[in-house]
C-alpha cells in the first residue's frame, strides 16, 4: 500500500514519461505534482518506490521511469480517464453506421490505429453456431454448380459444387428453397441430426445435391473465418522507443503475421465485462512484453462475439485510448445488432 504521497509522486511520474517519454527527475516531479517537498524527500519516496519495483532507473540517468508493475497500479488505481473528444466521437459515429457487416470490422480497425496512431484489432465474429442465412445455386456448365451463402453477419461466400448429377434450373431452385426455409440458421450439427429422418421425404437428386451444399457451405464458412483483422502496425515503426528495439519489433510482426496466439489473447475478453488492459509480460506472450494492448469487447444482438483493442507501447495515454477503444466496441455492436 502506498501513502497518498507517494502515489501522487507516482502518478506524476508516470504521466510526465507519458507525456515527455524520458526519465522524470525530482525537480520535474516538485514542479508538477503540487506538493511541497524538498528534494532530498522526494528522492526518499522515489528510493522507496524503486525497492518496491515500481519504478526504475535507466542507465546512469538521475530521473526514473515506472516499470510494468508501476504501469500497472497506475491504471488500476490512480488513472483518471478522459471523457472521448467531441471531433473523435463524431468521427467514430460517422463511420461505424450500420453497413455490410465485414466492411464494419475492417473500418473499426482502421478507426482504432487512427485515432491512436497504434496498431488497431479486431477479433471477428466466430461462425461456428448460424450456418448460413440463406444460399442460392447457380449453375456454371455440366455437372459445375455455383453455391453462393450469405451468413447471418452478412458476408457473402462462394463455392463451386462438382456433381454427378446434370441438374435444372428447377431442381436447383427446389433444393435452394427447401435448405433456406429448414435449415437457414441451424448448426452444421443440428443439420445433419434432422436429416437424419428428414432425407426420406426427399427426392434422391434433391438430396445428393443438399448434402454437397452443406459440405461446401460449412468449409467455405469455417475457412472465410480470418480471426483477427489488423490495421495500422507499420505506425508502431515510428514511435521512438521501438523504433530501435528492432528485437522486439521483430518478434511483434512475428506474432502479427501468425495471429494464432494473439486471437487466444483477443479471446480473453470475452470474459470481460468492458475494458481490459494487457501491460507487457502480463499478456503471457513474450512478442508483447515491451507492449500493452488494450481490449473490449463487443457484441451482436445481446451476445458477445468478438474483441476490439489498440496495440501499442507501454508508454501510452491510457487516459485517451481507453474511451477510444469502450466506445469503438459499442458502436460496432449496436452497428452490428442493427444490420
Amino acid at each position: 500500500m502506498l501513502n497518498e504521497r507517494a502515489q501522487i509522486l507516482l502518478k506524476t511520474l508516470v504521466e510526465r514519461y507519458i507525456h515527455d517519454g524520458k526519465p522524470v527527475g525530482s525537480r520535474a516531479l516538485s514542479k508538477f505534482s503540487g506538493l511541497d517537498l524538498s528534494p532530498a524527500t522526494i528522492r526518499n519516496v522515489m528510493a522507496d518506490l524503486e525497492d518496491m519495483g515500481l519504478v526504475t532507473s535507466p542507465h546512469t540517468s538521475a530521473g526514473r521511469i515506472p516499470t510494468p508493475q508501476g504501469y500497472r497500479l497506475f491504471v488500476d488505481s490512480l488513472l483518471v480517464v478522459k471523457e472521448l473528444d467531441s471531433l473523435e466521437l463524431h468521427h467514430l459515429e460517422n463511420n461505424l453506421h450500420p453497413d455490410n457487416p465485414s466492411r464494419l470490422i475492417n473500418v473499426a480497425s482502421k478507426l482504432l490505429s487512427e485515432l491512436t496512431k497504434f496498431a488497431g484489432v479486431v477479433a471477428t465474429p466466430k461462425r461456428t453456431g448460424a450456418v448460413f442465412r440463406y444460399i442460392e445455386f447457380m449453375t456454371l456448365s455440366e455437372k459445375r454448380i455455383l453455391l453462393i451463402i450469405v451468413t447471418p453477419e452478412g458476408d457473402v461466400q462462394n463455392r463451386i459444387i462438382y456433381t454427378d448429377t446434370n441438374y435444372s434450373q428447377s431442381d436447383l431452385i427446389e433444393a435452394s428453397n427447401f435448405i433456406n426455409q429448414n435449415y437457414a440458421g441451424c448448426t452444421l450439427n443440428e443439420i445433419n441430426h434432422r436429416l437424419q429422418g428428414e432425407l426420406k421425404q426427399l427426392r434422391h437428386e434433391i438430396i445428393s445435391l443438399l448434402e454437397a451444399a452443406i459440405e461446401a457451405g460449412g468449409e467455405a464458412i469455417n475457412e472465410s473465418n480470418d480471426t483477427v483483422v489488423l490495421a495500422g502496425e507499420r505506425q508502431l515503426l515510428d514511435i521512438q522507443e521501438l523504433s530501435g528495439n528492432l528485437g522486439s519489433l521483430k518478434k511483434l510482426f512475428d506474432l502479427f503475421e501468425r495471429k494464432t496466439m494473439l486471437l487466444e489473447l483477443l479471446e480473453l475478453s470475452h470474459q470481460a465485462q468492458g475494458v481490459k488492459i494487457f501491460i507487457g509480460g502480463e499478456s503471457n506472450i513474450a512478442s508483447l512484453e515491451e507492449f500493452s494492448v488494450i481490449t473490449a469487447p463487443y457484441e451482436m444482438e445481446g451476445k458477445i462475439v468478438g474483441t476490439v483493442g489498440v496495440i501499442g507501447p507501454r508508454r501510452m495515454a491510457y487516459e485517451r485510448i481507453i474511451p477510444i477503444v469502450e466506445v469503438t466496441a459499442k458502436l460496432l455492436s449496436s452497428g452490428l445488432s442493427q444490420h
